[in-house]
C-alpha cells in the first residue's frame, strides 16, 4: 500500500522549513508514513486518504487529536474547508500522488510562512515502469507553473535510480504577509490640529527628514540588496 515506504529523503530534507508547531497535512497519505515523521517531530498533523484500512492504521499511530479523513478527494469535495475556503496548514506534503485539478487547492492550502513539500512521478516514467498514462506523469516545468504564488526554494525534474523513476520534486513557501506598520495615517482632524501647532522650525525639521528618508528609499529600491530578503536554509 502506498505510504508503507520509508520517509522520502526529499520530505527529510525539507522539513526543517516547516514553522515550529504548526500543522502539518498528509495528501494522500496511505499509512501515513510523513504524517508519522512530522508527529515525532511534534507537529500536529492531518491526513486524507481514500482507503478505509489506511485510515485506520494511521490512527494507530498518531496521537487522537490528529485530524484524519477519509475522502475520495478526485470525486468528492475537498475535506479540509473553513469558512467557505480551504484550510490553511504550516506545511502541505504530497508524494506519489497527481490528480491536476488538485493543485490549486493544494497551494491554497499553504499557509502564510508555510510550505509546500510535493514530489511525484513525472514525464519520461513510461520509459521505465509504472506509472505510465500522462494522467499521472508531470509534465516539465508543471509544478514551478503551479506554485506561481508561492516562492520556490528549490525544484528538480529528472532521474534518480534504485529504484529507476522521473520524477518531479518541489518546495515552496509562503512568505509570511508583512506585519503591518504602526505609523498608521492619521485622521483628517489630527492632521488639521497638528498642522496648525508645528512651527516653521518643525516644518524644516521635518522637511529635513523626510528628505532624508526619501534618499534612503530611493537608494534601497536602487540597490536591492540593501534589503535582507528571508533566509530558508539549504
Amino acid at each position: 500500500m502506498h505510504g508503507s515506504e520509508s520517509i522520502s529523503p526529499w520530505v527529510a530534507r525539507w522539513s526543517h522549513l516547516v514553522p515550529a508547531g504548526s500543522t502539518v497535512l498528509d495528501v494522500a497519505c496511505g499509512l501515513g508514513r510523513h504524517a508519522l515523521h512530522f508527529s515525532k517531530l511534534h507537529h500536529p498533523v492531518a491526513a486524507v486518504d481514500i482507503a478505509q484500512a489506511a485510515i485506520d492504521e494511521v490512527a494507530k499511530k498518531l496521537p487522537p487529536t490528529a485530524q484524519l479523513k477519509v475522502a475520495d478527494i478526485e470525486n468528492g469535495p475537498w475535506p479540509f474547508i473553513n469558512n467557505g475556503a480551504p484550510q490553511q496548514f504550516g506545511a502541505v506534503v504530497v508524494t506519489n500522488y497527481l490528480w491536476r485539478a488538485l493543485l490549486p487547492i493544494i497551494v491554497a492550502s499553504v499557509a502564510p510562512g508555510g510550505v509546500l513539500i510535493y514530489e511525484t512521478f513525472a514525464h519520461g516514467n513510461a520509459s521505465v515502469g509504472k506509472p505510465s498514462r500522462p494522467d499521472f506523469l508531470l509534465q516539465p516545468g508543471e509544478l514551478l507553473a503551479a506554485c506561481a504564488g508561492l516562492r520556490v526554494v528549490a525544484y528538480e525534474d529528472g532521474f534518480l535510480s534504485a529504484p529507476e523513476r522521473f520524477v518531479q520534486r518541489i518546495v515552496a513557501v509562503r512568505e509570511a504577509v508583512p506585519a503591518a506598520d504602526e505609523s498608521t495615517p492619521k485622521s483628517t482632524a489630527d492632521s488639521t490640529a497638528d498642522s496648525t501647532t508645528d512651527s516653521t522650525t518643525d516644518s524644516t525639521t521635518d522637511s529635513t527628514t523626510d528628505s532624508k528618508s526619501a534618499s534612503a528609499a530611493h537608494q534601497n529600491a536602487a540597490n536591492p540588496a540593501s534589503i535582507s530578503p528571508p533566509r530558508y536554509p539549504l
